[in-house]
């Protein structure tokens, strides 16, 4: 089995790549999507995006990160895909898959779903202009308003030139809305062949979800997004579990306790905070922080006393402060 990490625009970002594959459990990244409009990128557009292209496309933990181009024209897509090929990525991918109403607009993402025709041309142009060794994979969805060309988009994506397949079990008009429709990535499987590995993606948020979108699905491999930024030991515990024995999800109890214990868990938020201080705006950097505490809330009873300490904080230094007050206050507790 293996396990991938996903793109995530605004918040599965380098920063976040860093401090999750510091934590273990993931074989790949994917790259917050890079957006083609037309002209060719200059590198440091890359570089903001996929710093990790400078230590030879891995994360500082040695994990590889793959980089996600998006956009419509396969012109404009093979040019810029030809030039990322020479920065060393360890992998392009093409986003099929964003539901944002914005890139959609755009004829980019989730909303090529509806032309086979037009992403069959977009794969094949930028899988002939990349160095024949280098990985073309692709992400998608089920489809743009229903499921009625999910086959015929595979089939453009993989007879085209993709070596391997991540399905988001979910249409664009279902948006990330529960439930996932790991049941229906069977179908893409049978039509794209066995020889396409697919990776099965969306609402994976505990063990119970992964070992039961891998019995639905019949994937072996999974992408964690959400799942992943909510429980950072989620990797982990999946890979426990299946070391086990490959239990079935119902010898595995809905909610289990984090595999990443809070007081593990704060030295990686002070390290994502360090990373987020260096490298973001001042703006940015304290919404970061309460958007990755508001997901964490989720599965750690105590991120949600932090999210309410650090909402009202706006101040870097008061913010930095109050995490190594956690930090010495739970230091001291260790030695009590």
């Amino acid at each position: 089995m293996q396990l991938f990490l996903a793109p995530m625009e605004g918040l599965l970002d380098f920063v976040l790549r860093d401090v999750l594959t510091r934590v273990g459990g993931a074989d790949r990244c994917v790259s917050e999507f890079i957006r083609v409009s037309g002209t060719l990128l200059p590198e440091r557009v890359f570089l903001r995006l996929m710093p990790e292209l400078t230590n030879g496309s891995r994360t500082l933990a040695g994990v590889p990160v793959r980089a996600q181009l998006l956009g419509s024209d396969p012109v404009s897509m093979a040019e810029n895909a030809a030039f990322l090929a020479t920065l060393g990525p360890e992998g392009i991918d093409l986003n099929f898959g964003c539901p944002a109403r914005t890139v959609n607009r755009h004829g980019g993402g989730a909303s090529m779903l509806q032309a086979p025709e037009s992403i069959a041309c977009l794969v094949a142009a930028v899988r002939r202009a990349v160095p024949g060794h280098l990985p073309v994979s692709a992400k998608m969805r089920l489809g743009f308003d229903d499921r009625g060309l999910m086959r015929e988009c595979a089939q453009a994506m993989t007879e085209n030139g993709a070596c391997e397949l991540v399905v988001h079990a979910r249409t664009k008009a279902d948006g990330y809305r529960p439930p996932a429709y790991w049941e229906q990535i069977p179908l893409i499987r049978e039509a794209v062949g066995p020889h396409v590995p697919i990776i099965a993606n969306g609402e994976i948020w505990s063990v119970q979800d992964a070992l039961r979108c891998r019995e639905q699905s019949g994937c072996a491999d999974l992408m964690l997004g959400r799942g992943s930024v909510a429980d950072p030991g989620l990797a982990l515990a999946i890979r426990a579990a299946l070391a086990q024995g490959t239990p079935s999800s119902d010898a595995v109890p809905a909610v289990l306790p984090p595999a990443l214990p809070w007081a593990q868990m704060l030295p990686h938020m002070q390290r994502f905070w360090v990373l987020v201080c260096e490298h973001l705006t001042p703006n940015q950097r304290g919404g970061r922080l309460k958007q990755w505490l508001n997901l964490l809330r989720r599965r750690y009873p105590e991120a949600e006393t932090a999210y309410q300490q650090v909402r009202v904080l706006t101040d870097q230094n008061a913010i930095t402060q109050w995490l190594e007050q956690q930090l010495a206050a739970h230091a001291a507790g260790q030695h009590a």
